[in-house]
């Protein structure tokens, strides 16, 4: 019988021979923090839900969405998206339609009836929540999830906040807010509305944390003089009832008096509520608008017109007295003295909000400034136990930045309670453009959500921008660049002319042996997303 074969090893050979030790530098597969992840107020991991929507698992990209947002259809919908501001695909071509992605799996979760993930084993502790807008909501979420009981207690008639009684509905349907809150109420947070808390410190008895979140929902005022026959109504209050169902009517001509994403809003309801004109006041220059630019073009698409550098100094009647600014050398807008007569059957009035703070100044330690709430880096105010966000605390106000400061607060809650203290890690390193060989990547501009024709959307209330269907949100999460991070393209097993790039998986992941790595750096020249770098060898 013939002898086992056998295999002689030439030890002339690369294997017989480690020639890792000929090498300077080594490849390390590095995670590096994506510049969407680090631009979302609501703290996202955005790539990571993107990369699951790559190859069409919508379901598990919506499961790693809701894990920081519990609200992905309105989000979609109503956030500015900061994320695609900061993309690097948009020094590329364009920049990755994250936000419509994240409407279509919002909606995906609507039509499927995907339930959020269940809270976790019971704790034993109460948190009371004040106030039912997006930063109440979502804190109420996270807590429960932690395992902690919640009651959440709101003044108005539903939930919702601003985003119900602040956000047109031809920009947030009312059908699509009310079944992401009711599917988020479903874990067990006990909802009382129509319920005012007058007597926090009394309340509290009954709980062992407090989380105080009141919209910034009382408008602010500015001295007019006005006739009495002067028709002036204040933004949210139209708003509010048109979002009710109601059409007030405003006459042929509308002034409306400010230069925020309210103003906007009241514009453009205005149009739809039977207005011929809607013009929109504003003291200072286009540059220094705070409306977001989408809005803007929204509402000049829909025949809004702008007068920048004016204020209204006096309204009698259906005449407006109009007075031209200037801006000084420190952008503040100054009186020129040129005065102008115009005609209007209603002016609303879009200053911006206050909030009403009432509810904890009588809290021992804790500090209004400004009309805020103060609170330390856990959102924390003076009062033990008692934490806030959302508007009442300093920060941009938008449902975005609430949602953000709501999962930071419940995180900080949930570990007060446990007599734990968070301590943040060390600050990710971002991945930058310079990061990424582009070469790899083609050309492929982002998909565009349909629009409502212009003509067509003053005639009523419907929805002006649709969301993307299947095909084209699949196409929309394969631009992403995976900034930073590997995502499994091979180009490293590929390349390495030493065979020393090893799959630790099927499909993805890699490991280096360094015994036959000689560290020529070609690994990492041609990784796509930057996520190889080249170190020195440890001495």
């Amino acid at each position: 019988m013939d002898a086992p074969f056998a295999i002689t090893l030439d030890v002339r050979s690369s294997l017989a021979n480690h020639t890792g030790a000929w090498r300077t530098e080594r490849p390390v597969y590095v995670d590096r923090w994506p510049p969407c992840n680090g631009a979302c107020p609501a703290g996202e991991n955005v790539q990571a839900w993107l990369y699951a929507a790559e190859d069409g698992s919508y379901e598990t990209a919506w499961r790693r969405l809701v894990a920081d947002n519990p609200f992905p259809a309105v989000m979609g919908r109503v956030c500015y998206h900061p994320c695609e501001t900061a993309c690097n695909r948009a020094q590329l071509d364009q920049a990755v339609g994250i936000n419509s992605v994240e409407r279509f799996l919002g909606d995906e979760a609507i039509e499927r009836g995907w339930a959020l993930p269940g809270p976790a084993a019971d704790s034993g502790k109460r948190v009371l929540v004040v106030g039912a807008g997006p930063s109440g909501l979502s804190a109420a979420y996270h807590l429960r999830r932690a395992g902690h009981a919640v009651q959440l207690r709101d003044a108005g008639a539903q939930a919702g906040g601003m985003m119900r009684y602040g956000i047109p509905t031809f920009r947030l349907p009312r059908d699509v807010l009310d079944i992401e809150i009711a599917r988020l109420l479903e874990l067990g947070i006990e909802l009382r509305t129509e319920t005012t808390v007058s007597d926090l410190a009394a309340d509290l008895g009954g709980f062992d944390a407090a989380f105080v979140a009141v919209g910034a929902q009382l408008a602010h005022r500015a001295y007019i003089p006005a006739g009495q026959s002067a028709r002036i109504l204040d933004a949210l209050e139209l708003l509010g009832a048109a979002a009710g169902g109601e059409r007030p009517g405003l006459g042929r001509r509308v002034v409306v008096y400010g230069g925020g994403n309210t103003a906007m809003d009241a514009a453009r309801a205005a149009r739809r509520l039977g207005a011929d004109e809607a013009l929109v006041v504003y003291r200072r220059t286009r540059e220094r608008m705070p409306a977001d630019a989408v809005e803007l073009r929204e509402a000049l698409a829909e025949g809004v017109r702008m007068r920048w550098l004016s204020t209204i100094s006096s309204v009698d009647g259906g005449r407006l007295t109009v007075e031209r600014m200037e801006l000084d050398e420190h952008g503040v807008p100054r009186p020129t003295g040129e005065i102008e007569q115009l005609a209007a059957d209603t002016v609303i009035l879009a200053l911006g909000q206050d909030v009403d703070h009432g509810l904890v100044d009588t809290l021992p330690g804790v500090r209004i400034v400004d009309g805020t709430v103060q609170v330390d880096e856990q959102m924390m105010t003076g009062y033990p136990g008692v934490f806030a966000g959302g508007d009442m605390v300093p920060a941009t106000r938008s449902v975005t930045v609430a949602i953000g400061h709501s999962k930071q607060a419940a995180r900080n809650i949930d570990a007060w309670l446990r007599g734990e203290h968070p301590v943040a890690g060390p600050a990710p390193e971002p991945a930058g453009f310079d990061r990424l060989n582009t070469w790899y990547y083609s050309d492929a501009p982002h998909a565009v959500r349909p629009r409502l024709d212009a003509a067509r959307r003053v005639s009523d209330f419907t929805e002006v921008v649709a969301g993307l269907d299947g095909r084209t949100a699949l196409y929309e999460a394969r631009r992403c660049l995976s900034c930073g991070n590997c995502f499994g393209c091979d180009n490293c097993y590929g390349v390495c002319p030493d065979n020393a790039v090893v799959k630790t998986s099927e499909g993805h992941g890699y490991a280096i042996d360094y015994d036959y790595c000689k560290g020529c750096g070609l690994c990492a020249a041609e990784c796509p997303c930057g996520a190889i770098e080249m170190r020195p060898e440890p001495s």
